[in-house]
């Protein structure tokens, strides 16, 4: 079953009831109108259902069978009595209309339009907002087909470009369950998590080609109490994007490559920004991606704030250039107005039992700020082997090859070495 949609965007304001069929594995989509309210339905509630406000409802559930052009179906809300006049309760219609189309098998397949100048000021094409105890499954896909619109990114020379939607955004949710779905081809970060509480996300596929830009596989910010496991990302950017003010996330069992690794940051770019506190990494898998476990500040931050009590455990990095990296003058433009130091102070961080080969001679950076230099940073049993034919030229021969070892490099911080230590630590 395939989705097209025509409105270009899906948005639901306090809820956009479940994607999915929960359990069932039968693919269901709603799309409301531009104002339509729809809430209390997610996890089972009775609820109250607006309909209209900025938009009439066209068709709402577009059903049909991947591989047959022939087995569609329409189901439209108002066929099921569905007012959309913006006071009427319109649950039941919903209700109605959701049974109906559950019963129409097949995985969902989502597409979103191309035009760019119908997805308005929301940086969302499917967006979830302000709902208690909801659960999205059942193995559907949402085609973001970014391709056409990864031109116009301007945000990696810009820093105040106009961003492009993201294919899945949560906004102050609170007892979250999304597994088993997939993203593809986002026109920018393709699951974006802002102000949400107790969220759990496992087996999820996201993919995007390595030079897609801006195109985090989950980016997570003033969050707590986040968990993310089971699941394989490969996109154009960061797989996984802890931002500012979040607590309590953990992050397990990823499968990341290509892409820029998972990374901290970037922090302290906006004035007011929350401190990160209570992040873990662990037995996670990096290959082939540009960074492996990076933790990145701005530099002249507005603002001051904190990151701190951070573990990465457990991560093998296969072919990954700068497997470690503390970088506190990040700049992802041409330029930065200021290279004054970071004010983000970085403190109790650890990094243990990472292993595996790295393509950049310098496995090992970690620059810290020389206004606030990062306190207890400890490297335990680190052993990152250069990858063989690194930095070397086709003449020089094997043996020169195996002889050369990666190094690691600090700036503005005395590391705490605890175990093996490949490559040597910091002089």
């Amino acid at each position: 079953m395939s989705i097209i949609d025509s409105d270009g965007r899906i948005k639901w304001i306090l809820l956009l009831l479940t994607l999915f069929c929960v359990g069932r594995g039968h693919g269901v989509l709603v799309v409301p109108g531009i104002g339509e309210r729809i809430g209390g339905l997610g996890s089972g509630g009775s609820g109250a259902a607006a309909a209209g406000g900025g938009g009439g409802i066209g068709s709402l559930l577009h059903l049909r069978h991947k591989g047959s052009s022939s087995s569609s179906a329409l189901f439209n809300v108002k066929t099921f009595g569905a007012q959309a006049n913006g006071h009427t309760d319109d649950t039941h219609a919903f209700m109605a209309a959701w049974k109906e189309a559950c019963g129409f098998r097949g995985r969902g397949y989502i597409k979103a339009t191309t035009d760019l100048s119908r997805y308005g000021a929301s940086e969302g094409w499917v967006e979830f907002g302000w709902v208690e105890g909801f659960t999205l499954t059942g193995g559907g896909t949402f085609d973001g087909q970014g391709a056409k619109a990864w031109p116009y990114n301007k945000c990696t020379i810009n820093s105040s470009c106009k961003l492009l939607p993201t294919n899945l955004k949560f906004v102050a949710m609170n007892k979250t369950v999304v597994r088993g779905i997939t993203s593809l081809n986002s026109k920018f970060f393709h699951i974006a998590l802002v102000e949400c509480k107790n969220f759990k996300g496992s087996e999820i596929k996201i993919s995007a080609p390595a030079n897609s830009p801006n195109t985090d596989g989950i980016h997570i910010e003033r969050s707590s109490a986040v968990y993310f496991s089971r699941s394989f990302i490969g996109t154009g950017d960061d797989c996984i994007s802890v931002g500012q003010g979040n607590s309590q996330v953990t992050v397990t069992s990823i499968s990341c490559g290509p892409g820029h690794g998972i990374s901290v940051g970037s922090l302290g770019r906006y004035p007011n920004e929350g401190d990160v506190r209570g992040l873990v990494v662990r037995d996670c898998n990096m290959s082939g991606t540009m960074n492996g476990i990076r933790i990145k500040t701005c530099p002249d931050s507005p603002g001051q704030s904190t990151a701190t009590n951070m573990t990465f455990d457990n991560i093998v990095m296969n072919n990954v250039t700068n497997p470690i990296i503390i970088d506190q003058a990040y700049c992802p433009f041409a330029s930065c107005a200021s290279l004054a130091p970071s004010r983000v102070k970085l403190s109790d961080i650890y990094f243990k039992n990472i292993r595996g080969t790295s393509s950049s001679a310098v496995a090992v950076t970690l620059e810290c700020s020389k206004g606030i230099p990062c306190q207890n940073i400890y490297l335990q049993d680190v052993h990152l082997d250069l990858l063989p034919g690194t930095g070397q030229n086709q003449n020089q021969n094997q043996s020169q090859n195996q002889n050369k070892h990666a190094t690691a490099w600090c700036r503005n911080v005395r590391v705490k070495y605890i175990g093996t230590q490949i490559p040597p630590p910091c002089a």
